[in-house]
């Protein structure tokens, strides 16, 4: 594609477009993107699009703000495959926004880094639109973020997400675990499929880099297609676990690392969390996976979420209450001494 002379600044951009970076294409895409994100805007934003974003903070006693950044991860490949970008920047919002909930954190703003071989204005727009559509749902601000275009580092038909958000919760009400004592039950409440971890085991196992045709093809247990399955959003579980946290002594995101790598992030050393896997329905992908890729049971637990999003800690008295305000709640197991050896059980 020859250059556009009507795109401002081109006339002295010759050098940097004919080594592959089109600034005027970058300048296009973040002003459509900016008439997007503006739409998230909350009363406290008082500045954005400048070198900084500027967020007001008010209305707290002892506010401690807590921030969290991470990755949509190889999911981008199945994105890229189908070419269909618009669920991947719901996922790592929905990530985030989890990531903060688990310090018991209300999202305050949110930035995001995209970084893509070559700019394609409706695959970046389509990536913003679900930003935007996942940042309105739990009235989080998109304030800010980077677009970059780096030929050579990643082809032209890959990209990167990267997701950082900052929230903020009163010093007074801060969930981490400190109050966990023995006979504390665990809640844990559905995830809608493998959110965005284990997408390099899955690739392996389905060899959908070289035969990506399987991405189509209809699985009647899933009733959808692997492609479509895999490309289910990140859930979000702020909105429902927003009322319950006074009742809540402990929560745990499932992601990478599954059950043993989140779940002994909020307990002390002496304590250790017993599971019991037929307390709840693994859902079809999750075995689907395991049988075509001839996955050991424990690994799965340690790998994927097996259809449990988040789990929840609470004392004992308050497992009716919780799952009253939660009633997708399960539960799952309790809390136990430790004696040496896993923290995590599974039985």
């Amino acid at each position: 594609m020859k250059p556009d002379s009507r795109r401002p600044g081109f006339a002295n951009d010759r050098a940097y477009f004919a080594a592959g970076v089109d600034i005027g294409l970058a300048d296009e895409v973040k002003k459509t993107v900016g008439r997007q994100v503006r739409a998230t805007f909350r009363p406290e934003v008082i500045g954005a699009g400048f070198f900084g974003s500027m967020f007001r903070l008010k209305g707290y006693d002892e506010p401690v703000l807590v921030s969290s950044v991470d990755g949509v991860g190889t999911k981008l490949k199945i994105a890229s495959l189908l070419d269909r970008h618009d669920t991947v920047g719901i996922d790592i919002v929905n990530h985030c926004v989890n990531d903060i909930l688990c310090c018991g954190a209300e999202p305050l703003f949110f930035l995001d880094y995209i970084g893509a071989g070559k700019l394609r204005p409706p695959q970046v727009e389509a990536i913003v639109s679900g930003l935007v559509r996942a940042c309105q749902d739990v009235g989080c601000s998109l304030i800010g973020g980077e677009t970059a275009e780096m030929p050579g580092m990643y082809s032209e038909d890959e990209y990167d997400l990267v997701g950082f958000i900052v929230g903020v919760v009163e010093e007074s009400s801060i969930v981490n675990g400190s109050d966990i004592t023995t006979g504390d039950g665990i809640l844990g409440l559905p995830s809608s499929g493998l959110h965005t971890n284990g997408y390099s085991l899955v690739r392996k196992v389905f060899d959908i880099d070289s035969s990506p045709s399987c991405l189509g093809e209809f699985h009647p247990e899933l009733g959808t297609s692997l492609g479509e399955e895999l490309l289910r959003a990140h859930r979000c579980y702020y909105p429902e676990l927003k009322p319950a946290l006074p009742l809540t002594k402990g929560l745990a995101h499932i992601t990478g690392g599954g059950f043993p790598g989140n779940i002994s992030r909020v307990l002390s050393e002496q304590f250790a969390a017993r599971l019991h896997r037929d307390s709840w329905d693994v859902p079809s992908i999750f075995r689907l996976i395991q049988e075509k890729g001839g996955i050991e049971e424990g690994e799965m637990y340690r790998v994927f979420n097996m259809g449990i999003g988040m789990t929840i800690i609470c004392a004992r008295q308050h497992i009716t209450e919780l799952t009253s305000i939660l009633p997708e709640a399960i539960v799952i197991g309790e809390v136990t001494r430790a004696e040496g050896g896993e923290r995590v059980i599974i039985d």
